[in-house]
């Protein structure tokens, strides 16, 4: 389950990652910001655009993934309030293409992955 604790709840947590990421990492159809924060834990903020998305059985399945990918980061210090934003590829790119890119993407965040 995806708690509330995890999530970027108010317009001011996704302000600050917008006004000054500590982090960047994108390509061609995702943009990952991210921004330390002081609490214990890494939250999850998702902006998908029905401009860059239109259908709504593409933009869910984009946060599914960026969602399942997040669950499994590796609890690592400082923590990080990170922000998933489409951009006008991910219109055309599969379920697998998003897939490889929020690995890569978290990757050069330099966020690592539990084994599962």
């Amino acid at each position: 389950m995806f708690r509330p604790s995890q999530r970027l709840l108010t317009a001011a947590d996704y302000s600050q990652v917008f006004k000054d990421p500590d982090h960047k990492a994108g390509q061609k159809e995702l943009l990952l910001l991210a921004r330390h924060n002081d609490l214990p834990q890494h939250r999850l903020g998702l902006a998908v655009a029905k401009k860059h998305v239109p259908t709504a059985v593409k933009r869910n399945a984009i946060k599914r993934q960026a969602r399942e990918h997040f669950r499994v980061l590796a609890a690592q210090t400082p923590a990080l309030d990170i922000v998933v934003l489409t951009r006008p590829g991910a219109r055309d790119a599969s379920n697998t293409h998003i897939k490889e890119a929020l690995q890569k993407l978290f990757a050069r965040l330099g966020l690592s992955v539990n084994p599962s």
